[in-house]
């Protein structure tokens, strides 16, 4: 008699669906939540209405939950798009490029985004995970700058002393406190564009 046949693909995909069923359960009550303590897990499981030992079996802990709806942002924004920003030999078009695929991230889900970076202040745990994306993003900037050295358009001390200004630029909040309440994010991109060139053109200002 054969072994009784079994089913891996239905598997996965439930598997997908319950992950995503926590996900969208996760930004929900982001978007709702006053307090700083009351994104937990247990609320989340609540929220999706599933055991909190299935939260547990999906993202491992609380910075891995955080971790997986940011990465869920990230992917819906296109963020893959920033290896073209790598890609282009132009540093002033990578740049811009750069700082358009950011507009889009901080766009994605704006009171998501908004509540993460409030509660990074307050919680460790977001803070953990909020502080290591930032870190890659200046480690991004540091790549684009390099090119501009490169080119001898300024030296290396002038682009360190410029780099906490474009991380200051391409932040959420920046972004979030030009386009105001009445604007998408992404409107604003040429504006930020515009100040990333003038502080390349004039980094001692």
């Amino acid at each position: 008699m054969s072994p009784r046949p079994y089913n891996l693909g239905k598997r996965h995909e439930q598997v997908d669906q319950g992950r995503r069923q926590i996900l969208d359960a996760a930004r929900e009550l982001l978007r709702q939540t006053t307090s700083y303590n009351a994104f937990t897990l247990d609320a989340v499981a609540k929220r999706a209405d599933v055991a909190r030992g299935t939260v547990y079996y999906q993202f491992r802990s609380k910075t891995g939950l955080l971790e997986a709806i940011c990465d869920d942002l990230g992917d819906s924004a296109g963020l893959a798009d920033l290896a073209a920003a790598f890609a282009d030999p132009d540093p002033h078009s990578a740049l811009a490029e750069f700082i358009a695929c950011f507009a889009r991230l901080w766009q994605a889900d704006r009171p998501v985004m908004r509540r993460l970076r409030a509660l990074a202040a307050l919680d460790p745990d977001v803070h953990t995970v909020i502080a290591a994306r930032d870190q890659r993003r200046r480690e991004g900037l540091d790549v684009l700058l390099g090119r501009f050295t490169s080119g001898n358009s300024l030296d290396s001390a002038t682009l360190q002393q410029t780099l906490p200004v474009l991380l200051a630029l391409t932040s959420f909040e920046t972004f979030d406190t030009i386009a105001g309440p009445d604007r998408d994010i992404f409107e604003v991109t040429p504006d930020i564009v515009r100040l990333a060139s003038i502080a390349l053109d004039s980094p001692s200002a």
